[in-house]
Order: structure tokens, then C-alpha cells, then sequence
């Protein structure tokens, strides 16, 4: 019974324990264990700073259904630390904790591609940068972009859709960049990537945004 029990222990185990971080927006993702697992599992969640003793429940996963649960607000001092841990219940026997590896916001977040707004001004495309914002607020209650916690450089390129020729045409910290020297009634395709220099990481690439020149 003993081994039964201990074998139910351990196939109940949660797998896969680990943050998936996107603009700082910090969840807790698992999978249920292995085949033994049953529709009736119940979930709980605990977290901790780095060199914490004391494990926190996380009260709004404590006996959950979901795979998931948000951390972002217990996880906000971003470059501290945290591991988070998951446990399974079900028909009345505990699993143990599994534990996430150590999970440094500041290092390991993704951070989304800038947001472009495009206008044409005397033949030439105006092209304005927002950094994404983060899920905090700054005392007098403003969104707090990315741009307030890294070093960002910005790249631009064009698309010449006859051409089917993809060039940069900035790579800076300025956030409004003006291209010029394009050919009339011509199609123009422009996308925008994010690069953190002190991560040596890139963003993924805007969607395209295409405009037809008079």
C-alpha cells in the first residue's frame, strides 16, 4: 500500500515548472503529471524571493484547475530573483513540490516589437517608435514603458515591394526617424525591431506596414 501510495505521489508530480515572461507580464505555466493524473487534480501555488526560507501561497491558485497562474505582481522588483513551485492534490493524496529554476525578470522577459504609426509627409514616410508598455504604474498612475528599464536601440528597414529589396534605414536610440529618397507611386513596406545592447538580444520584428506613394 505504501508503494502504491508513494508511486501515486509521484506520477500526481506537476511537470515542467517554469516562468514565461513577455513585457514582464511573469506566468507560472505546468504541465499535470504524468499518465496517472485525473480529471479531478487540483492545483497550489507558492513563491519565493531568492534566499527567502518562507514559501508565500499565491491564494488565487490555491486549489486551482488551470496550468497557469500569474505571478506578475508578486514578481515585480525585477531584477531580484524568484522561484515559484506547484503541487497536485487529488482523490485526497498530495504529490510533492515541483520547483522552477531560478527566474530573474530583468534577464529572462521578452520583450514585444515596438509599435510603428506611419504618415507620409512631402514623398517622404515619417516613422514614430513606441516601446512596449509594462504592467506597472508610475506614481501618478502612467503606464511605464520598457524604455524605463533598458538601453534600447531601435532598427528600421524598408521594403521596396517592386524592388522585393529589404534595406536599414536607422539604427538608433530616436524614437521619430523620416526616410526619404523614395520613388514615386511605389509601394513601401517599413518594419521596426527593438535591440537591448547589454543583453545582446533582439526583439521580434513589427508586422509590415505598407503604404503606396502618390
Amino acid at each position: 500500500m505504501q508503494a502504491e501510495t508513494q508511486s501515486a505521489h509521484e506520477c500526481l508530480k506537476p511537470q515542467r515548472v517554469h516562468f514565461q515572461s513577455r513585457n514582464f507580464h511573469n506566468i507560472l505555466h505546468w504541465q499535470p503529471g504524468r499518465a496517472c493524473t485525473s480529471n479531478s487534480s487540483i492545483y497550489f501555488v507558492q513563491y519565493k524571493t531568492y534566499g527567502q526560507r518562507q514559501w508565500k501561497n499565491k491564494e488565487d491558485c490555491w486549489g486551482i484547475l488551470e496550468f497557469f497562474c500569474d505571478l506578475t505582481n508578486e514578481t515585480s522588483d525585477i531584477q531580484e530573483p524568484y522561484y515559484g513551485r506547484v503541487r497536485t492534490t487529488s482523490a485526497g493524496i498530495h504529490s510533492g513540490w515541483t520547483m522552477t529554476q531560478r527566474f530573474t525578470p530583468w534577464w529572462e522577459t521578452k520583450i514585444d516589437p515596438p509599435v510603428m504609426n506611419i504618415t507620409q509627409v512631402n514623398g517622404s514616410l515619417l516613422v514614430i517608435l513606441h516601446a512596449p508598455n509594462l504592467p506597472y504604474r508610475d506614481k501618478k498612475g502612467k503606464s511605464v514603458s520598457v524604455e524605463n528599464y533598458y538601453e534600447l536601440v531601435y532598427r528600421v528597414f524598408i521594403i521596396n515591394n517592386s524592388l522585393e529589396k529589404e534595406q536599414k534605414v536607422y539604427e538608433g536610440a530616436g524614437r521619430v526617424v523620416e526616410i526619404g529618397a523614395l520613388a514615386p507611386h511605389s509601394v513601401y513596406c517599413v518594419v521596426a525591431e527593438m535591440y537591448q545592447p547589454m543583453l545582446d538580444r533582439r526583439s521580434q520584428r513589427s508586422e509590415e506596414r505598407c503604404v503606396e506613394l502618390p
